[in-house]
């Protein structure tokens, strides 16, 4: 084990090499000093110069001598005024109001140290006295030392995040100056002096101040602006109270303890165990952190808000999502009252008939809101003027707009509500928040006024959004519906067509026995058609594939013919009627070719046929519905024929052709047609044949198209 003599020469080459090293800083800064501000330089270069000359006194003389503990008094001094320096490089001294006050209280006790040393040498022969100018001089060093990190601590976590860089290696170098300086002042009041060991590691600590000095030099500085946040000045003043705290409590322990015996004991454990329950019982309370929020906003900084804090936290409380967010009229309520630090909040809206009413509450189960929270007549003050309610001004008898004949009795009465902002968006009232008071109470001024009117247009933006997304499902829905009804009235329109057509024909040859037997069949697939009907219409929107089978298609064309030929008036002529083994759905072919076959007669002149043929084209098999008729022009086809609800037939819905289609798209075929004016037209459609599945099953899975199911 090293001896006390080492030890001192140990810290004797420190604190030499730590002066040198100062020294030196102290030289490379003098000549940089004219390209900065010559505040900050001057006060690097007293720091400096004394930190130097202090070390160099403890190396020559000793690290408990009067001029070793003057010296030491002036570096602290000349450290504080660099702390104060860079802030005042932004003006931070002066619109931040604590810092001044804080710096020269830290200044003041510093300087105690002097009068201190003046009673060391007036009673330097009494070693009670001795023990108690010392223990009292390491106090003042503890206070000065904590006052300072707090200072370092702010100057450093308030400056925004390209600025620290600048910043960094001066604030470590203090941070480690106070932080070494706490820790030893800390042993030392503990132990009734100073350890040996620590006063020389001392100096390699100043040794490692100097480097982080050197590093921050080298690296350069940039102009700063001090930026402090909300967050960081109620941290700050947390350490503040926590080192008064402690002060405070070593002192009533110390104090106490010079009662002796069992009657000091007692009284430490009872001082101990009271201040534990009241710090148990009060730093929890909301009501104390308010109030700290309150201060802190009234008295240390410019304006109320950090704008940039209270738009992000807007942002994250009207986005969030998920299954157990709030809905999105809860989120409006919230994002306003943690704004004030409002407690409870509501949201009242306009309903059909023009009156607010309640939509939504936060935190606010007991406000009794009537079913007219607001009277319709009453909702055009809110509108046209945007102005915003202190329920406690309209309570004292202030009234500034005629607001009073606005805002029901019943939010009057509601001791608990506190203020009405309205939401507007583009000059309509979207709604409206009733604010709960928050838990300190305090009267709005005109940055609450400001902020809360902007945030208020926002919401609505957000609300009127959610309207109209609200709305446009609706209208989604109901075009979805309405299209559904005109596709069933368009298919009972086919079937109406062929039931009078078959009630003229009976007039006729109600006597000829085969026109009755095709009568009952005809009947019977009517009937067939509108069951058909009534199943398929939960398809209808659903993109629902169809099921297909191998079927023949020259059997469908004649099924269809004989629908409309009747005995003595032919109608329909199938031309061409080969066997074609096609994959369809034989219930949705014959529909497509009604269609087509009605929409052929119906734009062919009176006693025109239409004709009907069956072909196999390579891989697919083509029916083929011609016609005489008016004809279609080629603009008509690109850009009308298969657009749904226009159509050129009176009376008519438009999507005969449309739903012919989808139709054939979903059976894996397709629509073609060709027209001539004054000529005629042709449908064809094509179908893939039964005999070539499996070539086409493989075209189209290497075009990745998906395949529909088979029979």
């Amino acid at each position: 084990m090293q001896s006390p003599l080492s030890w001192t020469g140990f810290g004797q080459w420190a604190f030499l090499a730590a002066a040198f090293a100062f020294l030196l800083l102290t030289g490379w800064r003098w000549d940089r000093r004219r390209s900065e501000q010559a505040g900050a330089a001057r006060a690097e270069i007293a720091a400096f110069t004394l930190t130097g000359a202090w070390a160099l006194v403890v190396a020559g003389t000793g690290y408990e001598t009067l001029a070793s503990q003057a010296f030491e008094t002036l570096r602290s001094l000349a450290w504080l005024s660099l702390a104060f320096a860079m802030f005042s490089r932004d003006g931070r001294h002066t619109s931040v109001a604590p810092i001044r006050p804080v710096m020269a209280a830290l200044v003041f006790v510093e300087m105690l140290q002097f009068l201190l040393l003046m009673m060391n040498l007036q009673y330097g022969g009494n070693a009670v006295t001795q023990a108690m100018i010392f223990q009292i001089s390491v106090l003042f060093r503890l206070l000065v030392a904590t006052g300072a990190l707090v200072l370092v601590h702010n100057l450093y976590a308030g400056a925004m995040a390209q600025q620290r860089v600048a910043l960094r290696w001066t604030c470590i170098a203090m941070a480690t100056v106070w932080g070494y300086d706490l820790n030893l002042y800390t042993i030392a009041y503990l132990a009734h002096g100073l350890p040996v060991e620590l006063e020389a590691m001392r100096g390699l600590a100043q040794i490692g101040v100097a480097g982080l000095l050197t590093i921050g030099a080298v690296r350069g500085r940039s102009a700063l602006r001090f930026s402090p946040s909300r967050a960081v000045a109620f941290q700050s003043l947390s350490l503040l109270v926590i080192g008064a705290y402690m002060i405070v409590m070593v002192g009533a322990a110390q104090s106490l303890a010079w009662l002796g015996g069992n009657a000091g004991q007692l009284a430490q454990l009872g001082f101990v165990f009271v201040t534990s329950v009241l710090v148990l019982a009060i730093l929890p309370s909301g009501r104390l952190r308010g109030w700290i929020k309150v201060m802190l906003a009234k008295h240390f900084f410019q304006h109320r808000y950090d704008y940039r804090a209270e738009w992000l936290r807007f942002t994250r409380t009207i986005g969030r999502a998920g299954t157990h967010a709030p809905s999105l009229h809860e989120r409006v309520v919230q994002a306003v009252a943690d704004i004030t630090d409002s407690s409870a909040g509501l949201l009242l809206c306009q309903a059909e008939s023009g009156e607010m009413v309640l939509s939504a509450r936060w935190q606010w189960p007991t406000a009794d809101v009537p079913a007219e929270a607001i009277a319709a007549d009453k909702v055009s003050f809110f509108e046209k003027r945007g102005f915003i309610v202190d329920l406690d001004e309209l309570r004292a008898g202030v009234e500034h707009q005629g607001e009073r004949s606005a805002v029901p009795q019943w939010l009057v009465e509601e001791h608990s509500a506190w203020a009405l902002v309205p939401l507007l968006h583009f000059d309509r009232l979207v709604g409206l928040v009733v604010l709960g008071r928050p838990s300190v109470a305090r009267k709005l001024d005109w940055e609450d006024f400001d902020l809360l009117r902007v945030v208020g247009m926002q919401l609505a933006s957000y609300l009127a959004e959610h309207a109209g997304q609200s709305a446009l499902l609706e209208a989604s829905r109901f075009e979805e519906f309405n299209r559904r009804m005109a596709f069933v009235m368009h298919d009972i329109k086919n079937l109406a067509s062929q039931l009078s057509l078959l009630s003229r024909n009976a007039e006729k040859h109600a006597e000829n026995p085969a026109f009755r037997a095709d009568m009952l069949i005809t009947l019977r697939n009517s009937a067939d058609k509108l069951n058909a009907l009534l199943a398929r219409l939960s398809r209808y929107g659903g993109n629902a594939a169809e099921r297909v089978e191998d079927i023949d298609a020259s059997e469908v064309i004649r099924t269809v013919a004989g629908r409309y030929n009747a005995p003595g008036m032919l109608q329909v002529h199938v031309t061409h009627d080969a066997p074609c083994r096609v994959l369809a759905n034989r219930e949705v072919l014959e529909q497509v070719m009604l269609h087509l076959v009605q929409n052929a007669i119906d734009a062919s002149p009176e006693g025109m046929a239409v004709f009907l043929q069956c072909n196999v084209d390579g891989l697919y098999g083509t029916i083929e519905i011609i016609d005489t008729g008016c004809g279609m022009s080629a603009e008509f086809i690109r850009n009308r024929l298969f657009r749904p609800f226009v159509s050129t037939k009176q009376g008519g819905f438009g999507i005969g052709a449309y739903e012919a289609r989808e139709m054939v798209r979903a059976m894996r075929g397709k629509l073609e047609v060709e027209s001539r004016e004054g000529l005629g037209s042709r449908f064809m459609v094509r179908l893939p044949l039964a005999a070539t599945q499996g070539l086409i099953d493989s075209i189209e899975g290497d075009s990745g198209s998906p395949g529909k199911k088979v029979a």
